[in-house]
């Protein structure tokens, strides 16, 4: 079995500020059919998500088998935001810059929508890319095996000379990051920035992230900080575990600030509902909240925490230990 990239996502440092869905887009999706991909966007959970509602359009494992999917259409990612940037930068039009269609749901359509009741109200946010799953049901689904995992460092890609635009990639995803483009009639996904592996780089998404929340490394580096953080610390988690894929994107569940009482005096209930938190990440987010409330404590007292030193993450560089892939 080959190498393992993967990704932790510290989801109490993300403030949604959209630096590494820009970072993704100017880098990767700025030619014509690519107009409505974001292989990575930050969603406001609870909420529908992007393409809308992606959490019951199915596909995936159950039972060691392909679970049926829907296809997600062009509509249910929304339209894109057309402004008149051409007139403006180009032509040399004295307008100023401003919209010039109607959109009526889009990607972020519903961000910073709170759930819950004033005072007790909650909102996070999930930074999201194709998950670069050890157990792809993309590739399984694939009927002209167009979709392969490289051995040296586990990236799932798409032969663009051998898709042939089924669509059952589309389908199969549980997590619905596989666009299609409709200009070249090929599917298209994230591809965890490898040109930017091979150089030891850390993919953009992550080398941009102002707030510093994003872990890069192998799995099976035992010094690194992904394996201490989903091996030895369990506390980064994948994103519906129940999918079956094995997703290689972890995150380090939210903690907001407590709730208040009738009085307006601080009480013990998580801002965030324990309930919901497992429908995200699953049972293991109960005691992945205990150690981290712990080592939280721990740090307030004065007291040493190598896992709060790991995700603080004063230098940055600590962050990515990434080795040359090109050898394998």
């Amino acid at each position: 079995m080959g190498k393992q990239v993967a990704m932790v996502i510290d989801l109490n440092k993300c403030i949604g500020c959209q630096t590494c869905t820009t970072a993704c887009k100017s880098l990767w999706t700025d030619e014509p059919g690519q107009e409505y991909m974001l292989w990575q966007n930050v969603e406001t959970k609870p909420g529908p998500g992007y393409p809308g509602n992606w959490e019951t359009s199915g596909g995936g494992w159950e039972n060691d088998r392909l679970k049926a999917g829907k296809l997600m259409s062009k509509e249910s990612h929304g339209t894109e935001c057309s402004v008149n940037h051409r007139e403006v930068f180009f032509e040399g039009s004295e307008q100023r810059l401003q919209r010039t269609g109607k959109m009526t749901v889009g990607a972020n359509w519903n961000e910073d929508s709170s759930s819950g009741a004033y005072p007790n109200n909650y909102h996070f946010y999930l930074p999201r890319l194709c998950n670069h799953c050890t157990k792809p049901a993309c590739l399984e689904a694939c009927p002209v095996r167009a979709i392969y995992k490289r051995e040296q460092d586990g990236v799932v890609l798409i032969d663009q000379d051998k898709c042939r635009g089924m669509r059952v990639c589309n389908t199969a995803c549980p997590y619905k990051k596989i666009y299609y483009n409709y200009v070249t009639k090929k599917s298209q996904k994230c591809i965890f920035c490898f040109p930017r592996l091979e150089k030891g780089e850390a993919p953009a998404c992550a080398r941009q992230c102002p707030g510093k929340l994003r872990f890069v490394g192998f799995l099976e580096d035992e010094e690194g900080p992904i394996h201490q953080l989903v091996y030895q610390w369990k506390v980064a988690l994948p994103l519906h575990p129940e999918y079956g894929t094995e997703p290689n994107v972890f995150y380090v569940p939210p903690i907001l600030p407590p709730t208040f009482d009738a009085d307006g005096e601080l009480a013990a209930d998580p801002r965030i509902p324990t309930e919901y938190l497992r429908t995200l990440f699953g049972a293991g987010v109960d005691s992945s909240l205990i150690t981290l409330h712990f080592e939280m404590e721990r740090r307030q007292q004065g007291k040493p925490s190598a896992l709060m030193d790991l995700l603080i993450a004063s230098d940055w560089k600590s962050m990515f230990k990434i080795p040359d892939v090109r050898l394998g």
